[in-house]
């Protein structure tokens, strides 16, 4: 807990526009990425994937690769199986959901005897490069016996499909049920139900680093040392140490700069375990770095959800009752399969609605394994619900702005506890709305839309909305160190890990604010398990409002420690020291001040006085109270060419309240990446398989990502709602433009067309759905 004694600086820095530390290192190409990484010694790994979706194996036969020069070994998942366990499904607590334990469902790091989807390891080739790696698990060969495969949903469900787990009838991994109210009753009753069903699609992260690992002994200990692409290095260190069954100070996990992550890169792979478990037997360093068309065949995929959505609707626009049931391909095997418990969470969205019937039903296909993807069930869900929200308007005649405010959940409610179990915090959905509509200049662009249809215009325009609301800062806690040395500087440690987001700027603005120290004399370090506390990594938007305070209260504590010193040096009572204008002075005495270094240089001398301690840092864990939960309105505005069926963003508007900014330029950087991420779902990414469970998109030849001449420059603005929940008064905003935008560029297409639904993603050969 932060010091009674201690109080928020006022703020010169937090909420100012400044450089990026980061920048010079990234810009100039000096940073450190895994794929830098060179040990004496090192050996590199390729791994033998599977061509068929699914199929038994019963020998693999290596002697051509070991005659490939260059080539030291091969591994089979036998010879792994011997030095590790199974690997874990991915921890729940990065997103605040739970796994189940279903041990027939075990997935080894290199698979034994069958396989379940293609591009599933079963031999890992180590030799003296990677060019030679690679050349040599082209020479394995395995004797495959193809079995039967299943890719669909609901064909994996149907009587007699392929099963992928004996313990799992009809595939089904797990189902949630949430029903709150009387729906049933409601329904019964209703004048009018408003019906559709919605596709999300199966998406790849593609990151611009793709995934990688060096695995070495660490000579000192008798461990390992693992350099990995990881949003958590602590969770990856623990996984290690359960699989590897070796205590976990013996395992060192460094997470260097990385080239985003966007969710792909939680979890515990199996070409982790590999590496580490043959770094340890072979007392040899080890690399492996993935090539994008394994990212796209083995790394985890992102939505994949098919939901059948029901509305009882009153003639005013009420939605008084709300089914929605949503069926999920959770792939081979369970990773994070409570993300479509997450889109249930968020079932209700920014809206009042009490009567709900809610389903998730999680199946496991021939295909690789769903898990977390920027958002994380919290896209699915705003899509679903904006889209029903505009089925309704055109239903009703009416404008889709008015169906969302009848149905707001008003201001005087909060904080406001959902039928779905959640308390949300702060929100005014109203006025991002009414800033967003009056920014995108709604009415004169709807009189054009007007204007283009009575001339039969071929390109017609469409303007798209979405409001949305979503849950971030999931604990159970974050922490922080910070330590003033002997010179004045700052080192702050902190167990979030950044691959992207800008950490090290705002929490330096933090700590500067708070200590009196110059910006640029205060160091941010992340990502080493040896040198910073234990710590639940980057992920569902939760390092500044979780993090952060962490950051805020060990910095508030040091501020403590320096004003007691500052006072025994002024000779001045404790209660009269403030930290004022970057100094520690007598209250009303400017005269009567001294600076962070000259305090820490007698902190850690012989000069301090018995009665205080020596040193000047603190460590906080914070444990938030409760979830925060950002929100926001987006108008998209397109325009569609009947005659081809091309669409072109030709503006967009986002206002999305975070609470309060600490960085806006960075805020600024994640709204629009957000905001390309969910139009590129919109209008173009797409995960296919065939029937046969063969990648149809496995190369970005196949696989479409937007360019910059695809988008426009983004319109981005905001309302300020604070949270009660941390003393920065901040939510999240990494996912948050992700989540608002993809419902925004839908509705916009659709109402271009004058159609009532589209299945993303909408190219020009998209036919309406039914």
């Amino acid at each position: 807990m932060t010091p009674t004694t201690a109080a928020i600086t006022p703020s010169k820095l937090m909420g100012a526009e400044v450089k990026r530390k980061e920048d010079p290192r990234l810009i100039t190409g000096s940073s450190t990425y895994v794929t830098d990484i060179v040990l004496p010694g090192m050996l590199h790994l390729a791994f033998v994937r599977s061509p068929h979706a699914h199929a038994t194996f019963t020998k693999i036969d290596a002697r051509a690769a070991l005659k490939t020069p260059g080539v030291k070994q091969v591994v089979t998942g036998e010879d792994i199986r011997r030095l590790a366990k199974a690997v874990p499904p991915a921890s729940g607590s990065a997103e605040g959901g739970a796994t189940t334990s279903a041990p027939g469902r075990t997935h080894w790091a290199l698979s034994t005897g069958v396989v379940r989807c293609v591009g599933e390891a079963v031999a890992a080739v180590i030799a003296d490069s990677d060019y030679t790696a690679h050349d040599g698990a082209e020479a394995v060969q395995v004797d495959w016996q193809p079995l039967p495969a299943v890719t669909d949903i609901f064909k994996a469900m149907a009587p007699g499909a392929p099963q992928l787990f004996a313990d799992a009838p009809k595939n089904i991994e797990h189902e949630t049920p949430i029903k709150v109210g009387d729906p049933d009753a409601v329904f019964a009753k209703a004048k009018r139900v408003v019906k559709q069903r919605m596709v999300s699609q199966r998406l790849s992260g593609i990151s611009l680093e793709t995934r990688a690992c060096v695995a070495a002994p660490e000579g000192i200990s008798g461990g390992i040392v693992v350099y990995a692409t990881h949003q958590a290095p602590h969770m990856l260190r623990a996984d290690l140490a359960n699989v590897l069954g070796m205590d976990a100070n013996l395992i060192h996990v460094i997470n260097p700069d990385m080239g985003g992550g966007f969710g792909v890169k939680f979890g515990c792979y199996p070409e982790d375990v590999v590496l580490a478990a043959l770094a340890r037997k072979l007392r040899t360093p080890l690399k492996w770095v993935e090539t994008r068309v394994e990212h796209l065949l083995a790394t985890t995929h992102g939505r994949d959800q098919v939901t059948d959505m029901e509305a009882a609707v009153e003639d005013d626009g009420t939605v008084s009752a709300l089914r929605m049931h949503v069926h999920a391909n959770v792939g081979a095997y369970p990773v994070f399969t409570f993300i479509p418990d997450l889109t249930l969470f968020m079932g209700v969205g920014v809206y009042k609605f009490t009567n709900v019937d809610l389903k998730s039903t999680c199946v496991m296909t021939n295909t690789t394994s769903v898990a977390a993807y920027r958002g994380a069930g919290r896209p699915e869900a705003a899509y679903y619900l904006e889209r029903m929200m505009d089925i309704i308007a055109a239903e009703l005649e009416m404008k889709p702005e008015e169906v969302r405010r009848k149905n707001f959940i008003p201001p005087s409610a909060f904080p406001y506890a959902t039928p779905t179990g959640q308390n949300y915090d702060t929100g005014e959905y109203d006025k991002a709305l009414t800033e967003a509509l009056k920014q995108a200049n709604v009415d004169k662009l709807r009189a054009e839309q007007r204007a283009r249809l009575e001339r039969k215009d071929p390109k017609q325009l469409g303007v798209g909305i979405a409001c949305y609301v979503e849950m971030c800062g999931f604990g159970p806690y974050e922490s922080a160190v910070v330590r003033v040395d002997s010179s004045g500087t700052v080192t702050v440690y902190t167990g979030t890990s950044a691959h992207g987001q800008g950490h090290e700027t705002t929490f330096a603005q933090i700590v500067a604010d708070q200590l009196g120290v110059d910006f640029d004399r205060v160091q941010v370090k992340h990502g080493d398990t040896a040198s910073i506390p234990m710590g639940n990594g980057t992920g569902g938007s939760r390092s500044l409002a979780v993090g952060g305070t962490a950051i805020l209260n060990a910095a508030l504590k040091v501020q403590e420690k320096a004003r007691r010193i500052a006072a025994s040096m002024l000779e001045a009572s404790f209660d009269d020291v403030v930290l004022q204008d970057g100094k520690y002075q007598v209250k009303g005495t400017p005269a009567k001040a001294l600076g962070l270094a000259e305090i820490a240089a007698t902190a850690y001398g012989e000069t301090l006085k018995p009665e205080l301690e020596h040193g000047l840092e603190a460590t906080d864990f914070f444990r938030p109270p409760a979830l925060v939960y950002p929100f926001g309105a987006h108008v998209a505005v397109v325009e569609v060419d009947r005659e081809t069926g091309g669409v072109r963003v030709v503006d967009y508007v986002s206002v999305d309240d975070c609470g309060v900014r600490i960085t806006p330029n960075l805020v600024r950087g994640q709204v629009h990446g957000g905001l390309a991420q969910g139009i590129a779902q919109a209008l173009w990414e797409h995960v296919v398989y065939a029937e046969d469970g063969q990648l149809l998109t496995g190369s970005l030849m196949d696989y479409a990502i937007p360019r910059a001449e695809d988008l426009p420059s983004f319109r981005d603005s905001a309302t300020v709602t604070p949270t009660p929940r941390n003393p920065l008064g901040a939510k999240g905003i990494g996912e948050a433009a992700t989540i608002g935008s993809t419902p925004a560029i839908v509705n916009a297409v659709v109402d271009a067309l004058k159609v009532r639904h589209l299945d993303m993603p909408l190219r020009p050969n998209t036919s309406p759905a039914r």
